[in-house]
């Protein structure tokens, strides 16, 4: 059986296709969610002539039960906290400040290896089209579209190649549009939509991002 996608590559590209009404848009800045979004945002980027950056977040993992976010931090320094969860658990402060302070050292070491001193973009009244390589359950790009709202831009575009349907339909409630190219049923997890799904490297998304910022300064033919 055939696969959406050969590899993230591919994805984007056609990802790209469902997203030509943003081609030249002036206010447009694709976000990739690192590290995996990164390859994909980056044919968006191409395709629509639009800058590309990252915008980190990092899941608060509970202690003992990691996949159970308390929260996220983003970039700008932004903590969004889930307050049903912090209810329910009655964890107190201290234990999301230490667990907000690991993750928020994680955050600055790879946002300085991805974009080294340069300052994060103005996202203020822009149009953000925020790029991953799929959505399982949602959560991470929720925080992100939490974080993000923090920041004021006029409108904020979910896309991603491949999203299980509840994922995608929760998204729409929070954001402007929430775009994808296939919605597997079942859905499983994200790199089954995938021929070739590696884990993509800090330096991978160095050079994705020193690639956009090179194709930027060419003049178009």
């Amino acid at each position: 059986m055939s696969l959406p996608f050969r590899d993230r590559t591919e994805a984007g590209q056609l990802l790209a296709q469902k997203l030509d009404a943003y081609v030249d848009h002036p206010d447009v800045l694709v976000l990739a969610l690192p590290r995996g979004g990164v390859p994909v945002a980056y044919e968006v980027a191409k395709a629509l002539r639009a800058p590309l950056d990252v915008f980190m977040v990092r899941k608060l993992g509970l202690p003992g039960h990691k996949e159970l976010a308390m929260g996220a931090i983003a970039s700008g320094g932004t903590c969004v906290l889930n307050d049903d969860v912090v209810r329910a658990f009655k964890i107190p402060i201290r234990l999301i400040a230490q667990v907000a302070s690991q993750e928020r050292r994680e955050l600055l070491r790879r946002e300085r290896a991805y974009r080294g001193k340069a300052p994060m973009p103005s996202i203020k009244g822009r149009v953000v089209i925020l790029v991953d390589d799929g959505l399982a359950t949602g959560s991470t790009m929720q925080a992100a579209v939490t974080a993000l709202r923090q920041f004021g831009p006029a409108r904020i575009v979910v896309a991603v190649p491949t999203a299980a349907a509840p994922a995608r339909e929760e998204l729409l409630r929070k954001v402007d549009d929430c775009v994808c190219v296939v919605s597997p049923d079942p859905f499983y997890a994200v790199g089954l939509s995938y021929a070739d799904f590696p884990q993509v490297t800090d330096h991978e998304v160095h050079e994705i991002l020193d690639r956009s910022t090179r194709d930027a300064t060419v003049p178009p033919a």
